[in-house]
């Protein structure tokens, strides 16, 4: 009898009938897993940063947090309906080869936040054990840096049962560490000074709202339907998308809200936070609780990083490069290795690339995230699926509409955020001078975001329209 491997072997395939299997509720693991990390609480500090109130910033945080998960739960819906990943789907909207264009965005998304989050567990570690037992720092980020590595590529690299299975366990256990860490910091949170904090401008709360959506949700519309395309066709379309929404966004918007809180109370705190977002967190813990807390942070963030990694090894092979799922990981693991490597060892302070990467590849993303859901919600058939992979199909070759409409979307996004965290970004906000300049009222709201969606949902609903009823006919 031949022996199964150990790793996935589906790739970028739609899923054959009796490989499909579960229920919508299946969702709810690795969505929750993914997003139960304490950078959550880190966000608190950063929607304040944004000059609001503790009761605006919680205003931002439930909203961008639902509604961009919201957009994610759309996304789901196309996998469940033809069992195939994100990125290839995605071609019925760009054509096969027209798809290379948000298939790379995608790919830089990926690498990105796996990269971010793998740094951040190993900045954590260094912090933490510096002050239990006064161990030397980069010996013990380089601890944190191999288990959360090791953690990621086991995970990413072996594929869609063992992620399911890693992420309900990864959840069950950090859901309980967070609680044991919000019950010893609760004495920390000092309302008077939460409830003093004066509220801000509506460009400050609509600012923390898109910083929330595009850190928060959006990102993850590009897997989506990586996680659903093993569903059944059967299962109902809205319980896909609430138990999407209802496991991404639970512990996130209570972290967040948390973490505001906090931060309000303290403003050494917020300030520690901009360099160590993780590590910050263990000043108000007790000693003996500091090796618990590496292990929430960790686990926390190693869930993202999961599945991160495999839909960047989806999103590799579905570009054309001519390697299997799991070597695509492989790769995708050794650029996220480099990656991290320069952020926690060489970069000055985290924010800074952190804000200018969400906000620089936030507006590309955004449009095709807008395309592609618009794309989804106008189809009333299940997608050709052979057609998915052949240039002479329905989908054709490229859609220069969808292309033109990514890149008009692009340029009137970029002319409406300010990106001054590294200098070689100082050109975007070239637009910003319509409504009060750079360093205007709304100079920092980043509405461009905003804006390149309207531009996606309106493009694909005039110039889609009719290429759906041709090629659903």
């Amino acid at each position: 009898m031949k022996k199964m491997p150990a790793y996935e072997i589906n790739s970028t395939n739609v899923i054959a009938e009796n490989e499909r299997h579960g229920r919508a509720r299946d969702l709810f693991w690795p969505w929750c897993g993914a997003n139960v990390s304490l950078l959550a609480l880190s966000y608190g500090s950063f929607f304040l940063g944004f000059g609001i109130s503790f009761w605006q910033a919680t205003l931002a945080a439930i909203l961008g947090t639902v509604l961009s998960f919201l957009v994610v739960g759309f996304s789901s819906l196309a996998g469940k309906k033809s069992n195939a990943t994100t990125m290839v789907l995605s071609r019925a909207a760009f054509g096969v080869k027209g798809n290379v264009v948000p298939g790379f965005l995608s790919y830089l998304v990926f690498v990105g936040w796996e990269t971010v989050l793998v740094s951040l567990a190993t900045l954590a570690t260094g912090t933490v054990f510096e002050r239990v037992g006064n161990v030397d720092r980069n010996l013990a980020m380089t601890f944190g840096f191999i288990v959360a590595v090791s953690l990621t590529l086991i995970g990413g690299v072996l594929g869609f049962k063992v992620i399911m299975r890693i992420q309900k366990y990864l959840t069950l256990v950090t859901i309980l560490l967070t609680l044991g860490y919000i019950a010893l910091t609760l004495d920390s949170v000092k309302w008077n000074y939460v409830f003093a904090v004066p509220n801000g401008s509506i460009q400050g709360v609509i600012g923390a709202l898109i910083f929330g959506i595009t850190g928060i949700g959006l990102g993850w519309v590009n897997a989506a339907a990586d996680y659903s395309r093993y569903l059944p066709r059967s299962v109902k379309s809205r319980s896909v998308v609430a138990w999407t929404v209802l496991g991404a966004s639970i512990v996130p918007i209570v972290l967040v809200i948390y973490g505001a809180a906090l931060s309000a109370s303290d403003k050494d705190l917020s300030a520690t936070i901009a360099m160590d977002p993780i590590g910050a967190l263990t000043t108000l813990l007790p000693t003996w609780y500091l090796v618990i807390f590496s292990l929430v942070a960790i686990l926390g963030l190693v869930g993202g990083a999961i599945l991160d990694l495999y839909s960047s090894g989806l999103t590799l092979v579905s570009l054309g490069v001519p390697v299997k799922r799991h070597i695509a990981a492989s790769i995708d693991g050794v650029v996220m290795l480099i990656g991290a490597i320069y952020i926690v060892w060489i970069a000055d302070n985290f924010f800074v690339p952190f804000q200018g990467f969400l906000i620089t590849l936030g507006v590309p993303v955004a449009a095709w995230s807008a395309i592609f859901v618009t794309d989804v919600l106008m189809r009333k058939k299940s997608y050709n699926e052979q057609d998915l992979f052949s240039t002479q199909g329905r989908y054709g070759s490229i859609t220069w509409s969808s292309i033109f409409n990514v890149f008009a979307a692009t340029i009137v996004g970029w002319g409406f955020v300010t990106n001054s965290f590294a200098s070689w970004l100082s050109w975007q906000g070239y637009f910003l001078g319509a409504i009060g300049g750079k360093e205007g009222p709304w100079a920092y709201a980043n509405i461009g975001v905003i804006f390149a969606m309207i531009i996606g949902v309106l493009g694909r609903y005039l110039f889609g329209r009719k290429q759906i009823a041709r090629q659903e006919s």
